[in-house]
């Protein structure tokens, strides 16, 4: 470490996210030697001093701390890494801006659109570096998709489909709010699947294909009261358990997007699809090392959808992990993330996607909202200018 260059973390929170991008700044050194920059695991924060010292010990942290504020007056803390409840995320980031820290932020990147107006100003203002962990981004096989889609080799963009589907929250004995369920409650995450799972759908889908125009949605809350773990009393649900948007995108395509809490089944099904006019390409979570692509110019006797395994040296990310036919999983997303920002610092490019890039996400999921409550067309205001 002597010849590197040390960005000193503060990690707040210490959950699944937490965990995540914990295993994230371990693993990069290992696979990702020659970045200038490497992380140093300063600290980590969260209220319970028991359960955070654990956490320390597990992952490699050289200090704790039990107040959030603490972490960002520290001298020794370079990047500030977020992994809190969503309605925590704005007054940590405001906070970390105006320390003028570095900023790496868990999706969503707040709970409404003026939060994240706020934060995306804040870091522009400061000048700081930041990111937000939209992680599947960093899956090779669809960070491939986007080569192909760039390429040009899809041609004329005509459909968009995505959906996101789980079965955690059917049973009306899970509750709301708490540690294990706060984004079931509205105040702690602000919406249900739309923030929580069609974000990663949606940000994906304006990387792939530019910006989304309008949209006219459907949301539904299957089940109207829960317990609130923090009152004990039974509450009303004010999240959306189930949402279905269609929408244009800047380039004339058209998207449809599903997700919902309540498929029987499914724990976490994501799937895309693009149909373009000479070719096709989709992609499922289930098998995530693998794309599948169609290219109608294929002579006639051959011509079908094609399975590409994604591991060979020469595709995204692949020549830093194994040997061709083995497969990498969902923690090297996370991995690919950290090495992505560290690189940032030393090229001067920026993360994306970034807060003004998570901000155009937001817009979407506000209208959407916005179109389900009032059965009508709203246009997102989106800005993409992301390439």
């Amino acid at each position: 470490m002597s010849d590197k260059k040390e960005i000193r973390i503060g990690l707040i929170g210490t959950g699944l996210m937490g965990r995540t991008h914990s295993n994230g700044y371990n693993r990069m050194r290992n696979f990702f030697p020659e970045l200038e920059y490497m992380p140093v695991l300063k600290a980590v924060c969260s209220r319970n001093e028991e359960k955070v010292r654990k956490f320390a010990d597990q992952w490699g942290y050289d200090s704790i701390e039990t107040d959030w504020r603490a972490v960002i007056a520290r001298d020794d803390i370079d990047a500030v890494d977020i992994c809190t409840p969503n309605n925590t995320h704005a007054e940590i980031a405001l906070a970390a801006a105006a320390a003028g820290k570095m900023i790496l932020c868990e999706k969503p990147l707040a709970r409404t659109l003026a939060e994240a107006e706020a934060m995306t100003e804040a870091v522009q203002k400061a000048g700081v570096k930041n990111t937000v962990w939209y992680n599947y981004r960093r899956v090779p096989a669809v960070t491939l998709a986007k080569q192909i889609i760039d390429s040009g080799k899809l041609g004329r963009i005509f459909h968009y489909r995505a959906n996101f589907l789980q079965d955690w929250t059917i049973s009306p004995d899970v509750p709301q709010g708490g540690d294990a369920t706060w984004r079931l409650d509205v105040d702690a995450a602000g919406s249900g699947v739309t923030g929580d799972l069609l974000a990663h759908c949606i940000d994906t889908a304006m990387w792939l294909n530019g910006g989304i125009k309008d949209v006219s949605a459907v949301t539904e809350t299957f089940i109207k009261e829960r317990i609130h773990q923090g009152t004990g009393e039974v509450q009303k649900v004010g999240i959306d358990d189930a949402c279905l948007f269609h929408c244009h995108f800047d380039n004339g395509s058209l998207g449809l997007f599903e997700s919902t809490r309540y498929a029987r089944g499914h724990k976490a099904l994501y799937t895309l699809e693009i149909n373009g006019e000479h070719a096709s390409i989709r992609w499922d979570l289930h098998d995530m090392n693998r794309l599948e692509y169609f290219d109608h110019s294929d002579d006639s006797v051959v011509r079908g959808w094609r399975s590409i395994l994604i591991t060979d040296a020469d595709q995204p990310y692949m020549k830093r992990w194994w040997i061709p036919g083995t497969i990498i999983g969902y923690e090297h997303s996370f991995v690919h993330q950290v090495a992505d920002f560290l690189d940032s610092l030393e090229t001067g490019k920026e993360c994306n996607p970034t807060f003004y890039d998570a901000l155009q996400t937001q817009k979407v999921c506000e209208a959407v909202i916005d179109s389900a409550n009032t059965k009508s067309w709203k246009d997102t205001g989106v800005k993409w200018t992301e390439s």
